[in-house]
């Protein structure tokens, strides 16, 4: 077979008339190359979408067997060529690293672009276009190109020999971060088995791309946070702010210390020990996220009374650069709005002070990059510009002008929940006299505990109770930073987290349902125990608290076929069956698993499952009674349960800030809007 492929390459190549230029191909080439291969489709799934897919269509080969020798340029740091050699291992194939490329097998080429590196070599063999990389707008620009061997041999003399279809892959990015962005889409096309020759030109449309810790509830634990930098790093976001309001030690003892102990009661909580910290900014560092720690001093920020206010902040924030943090932010959020002038002032005075003391401390010429410290993350007091007028916005926006340009300053729009829209972030630019910043409270429940927003984006919009359910994501944002208040629950979280990596990356493709469904086979596929995909598309759209639109439709219709007194139970057991099967096999699944990801999961989305599954078998079991010609013969008799009270269906919560926190119990409300009336409804008709 794999010579029969090497013919069709040879022909194809010779009908074409291409000699070691593969990219000069016209559209009517492309097509007429792919008219060979009638019996598979040439596409590869990739998210975030890339910018531009140039498909080659010659088939190259990764075999497992084969050695894959990784040639990295200079420039390309330690991260990076680990990352590499991370993915290339994991798919089975011998990995070395060596300055020169290997005769045999597959070489990974990664480099700057116009280093002088083996990859700027082979991109200028190609023919690449590098002036993408160099002259683009947008972010984390980079090429990844797939070709065969032949590809690289200036006459194809030798294209029929079956090792001549062995992959040479080639990433060439603007940096380091860069080329690690495509070893993101390398690890879904190996994921995806048989390679061939490909270009992908892509960047990302919003420069700072990630996730704000920033909820109220009980922070995520240290092994939670790791899960999601592994994830961040397969989906290219490039930034974590932690601002977790319940940590005592970013919030009420802002100025002092982590501990170097906690007992478990304080880790149930959500504190954090010293070791926890460095653990947690190693891992960032690994998954090239840029891990921003930032402290909430409140009111002190503007109190003119304390005069030694930068002193104290830079005594935390050195506490925690010796913990591995090298980038910081300061909230003064939900302290109070300050209008006074002189206020004002001095929270600029503040902040534009606290930037340079961190410049003269970390940021002296020739300091090392990784010793450096990034520009601050400010919330200010007014996020949601809408609570005061506009003239006062102005005022206190136009405040913040002398603060430098590099400090970035948050907003989350006109209101607290809006979606971000190039409206408000002209008008807020008008009055700031630059960019800034977006919080986006998407995903975030703190305000609506009981409630999982796991559906597509849109849906979510009409889920979450705060959002205007009519909200659009434009098509052209204008930001250059992008970062979401995810739920209480990290792990199920990153269902919502795929869409917003994958809309920041690229705006104008982005498809709200189709790359939901994308994020759900991401999250479903990695079950170590099996794909449990099926199963979660069956119930995500139950465990919304409005109900799956199908149980709605057929509990309905259920119910109007007894008022005619034809009574037709049959479709609507069905698919209670098909949900409750499925939260049997999702239960099993993660429970079973060794796998520290999978349990992490279950315990995100133990309460919702459990009672989904009481629910399900109570709602097959009663209808059966009601209605005995469609009972299930081996069904056992289930007994009602206490749908708000009973301890599988709770969870904890943790409530407030500094002084305030205090810990509650809720239940979880998977389909409490059609479901659970029409069980109580059952259990009257019985």
């Amino acid at each position: 077979m794999k010579n029969n492929i090497a013919l069709m390459v040879a022909l194809a190549l010779m009908a074409l008339g291409i000699q070691h230029s593969l990219l000069a191909q016209t559209p009517e080439q492309i097509r007429s190359f792919k008219a060979h291969f009638t019996d598979r489709t040439l596409s590869y799934c990739i998210y975030p979408k890339p910018q531009k897919i140039v498909e080659l269509c010659a088939m190259a080969d990764f075999n497992t067997a084969d050695l894959v020798t990784i040639v990295s340029g200079n420039g390309v740091d330690t991260f990076t060529v680990n990352r590499a050699v991370q993915i290339v291992s994991e798919h089975g194939n011998p990995v070395v690293i060596s300055a020169e490329p290997s005769k045999d097998g597959v070489n990974l080429y990664l480099g700057i672009v116009d280093s002088g590196s083996e990859a700027d070599k082979v991109a200028d063999r190609l023919e690449l276009d590098k002036s993408f990389i160099l002259n683009s707008l947008g972010y984390d620009r980079h090429i990844l190109c797939v070709v065969e061997r032949a590809a690289l041999d200036e006459h194809h003399s030798d294209v029929l020999g079956p090792k001549d279809l062995a992959a040479q892959v080639i990433i060439l990015g603007e940096n380091t971060d860069a080329v690690f962005c495509g070893l993101a889409s390398l690890e879904q096309m190996l994921e995806q088995g048989i390679m061939f020759s490909v270009a992908i030109y892509d960047y990302a449309d919003v420069k700072h791309r990630g996730v704000i810790e920033g909820y109220y509830g009980v922070p995520y634990s240290a092994e939670v946070t790791k899960e999601l930098f592994r994830f961040m790093a397969r989906n290219k976001l490039n930034t974590y702010m932690y601002g977790a309001k319940s940590d005592p030690y970013h919030s009420r003892y802002w100025s002092e210390p982590y501990p170097v102990a906690i007992t478990p009661e304080q880790e149930r909580v959500g504190y954090l020990t010293q070791d926890m910290m460095k653990d947690i900014t190693a891992a960032a560092r690994e998954c090239k996220v840029d891990f921003i720690w930032a402290i909430h001093p409140g009111k002190a920020f503007a109190d003119p009374q304390n005069k030694d206010i930068i002193r104290q902040i830079m005594g935390k924030f050195e506490s925690m650069y010796e913990l591995g943090v090298r980038q910081f932010g300061v909230f003064v959020d939900d302290v109070g709005v300050p209008s006074d002038p002189s206020i004002l002032k001095l929270c600029a005075d503040n902040l534009t002070a606290l930037q340079k003391a961190i410049d003269e401390k970390w940021n002296k010429e020739g300091t090392p990059a990784e010793d450096k410290v990034k520009p601050l993350h400010y919330v200010p007091q007014l996020y949601a510009y809408s609570w005061v007028s506009d003239d006062k916005a102005k005022t206190f926006f136009e405040s913040l002008r002398p603060v430098p340009d590099k400090v970035n300053i948050y907003i989350t729009g006109a209101n607290v929940w809006s979606v971000p829209n190039n409206g408000d972030i002209q008008k807020v630019y008008g009055w700031l006299g630059k960019g800034t910043s977006w919080w986006w409270n998407y995903l975030c429940n703190d305000q609506d505990m009981t409630k999982l927003f796991i559906a597509d984006m849109q849906t979510n919009f009409r889920d979450e109770s705060h959002i205007f359910s009519t909200s659009r994501i434009p098509a052209d944002i204008t930001l250059k930073t992008l970062i979401v208040n995810p739920m209480q629950q990290g792990m199920l979280s990153r269902i919502g987290l795929f869409s917003t990596a994958d809309y920041s990356w690229n705006t104008s493709a982005f498809n709200s349902v189709r790359s939901w469904e994308a994020a759900v086979r991401s999250v479903g596929s990695s079950a170590l125990l099996g794909d449990i995909t099926e199963d979660l598309f069956n119930i995500i759209p139950a465990l919304r608290y409005y109900d799956n639109d199908e149980f709605e439709y057929l509990i309905t219709r259920y119910k109007q076929s007894v008022e005619r007194g034809k009574p037709a139970p049959g479709a609507l057991i069905a698919e209670l069956k098909k949900v409750n099967a499925s939260c049997s096999k999702i239960e099993k699944t993660l429970v079973l698993s060794s796998k520290q990801s999978d349990a992490l999961l279950y315990s995100d989305l133990r309460p919702w499952l459990l009672k989904l599954k009481a629910m399900t078998a109570e709602a097959i079991y009663l209808l059966g009674k009601k209605h005995p010609e469609y009972a299930d013969k081996d069904s056992n008799n289930v007994a009602p349960r206490d749908y708000e009270n009973d301890p599988d269906f709770r969870f904890e919560i943790l409530g407030g800030m500094g002084e305030h926190i205090k810990m509650a119990e809720r239940t979880a409300e998977p389909s409490a809007k059609c479901l659970l009336p029409f069980i109580y409804w059952l259990r009257g008709q019985n």
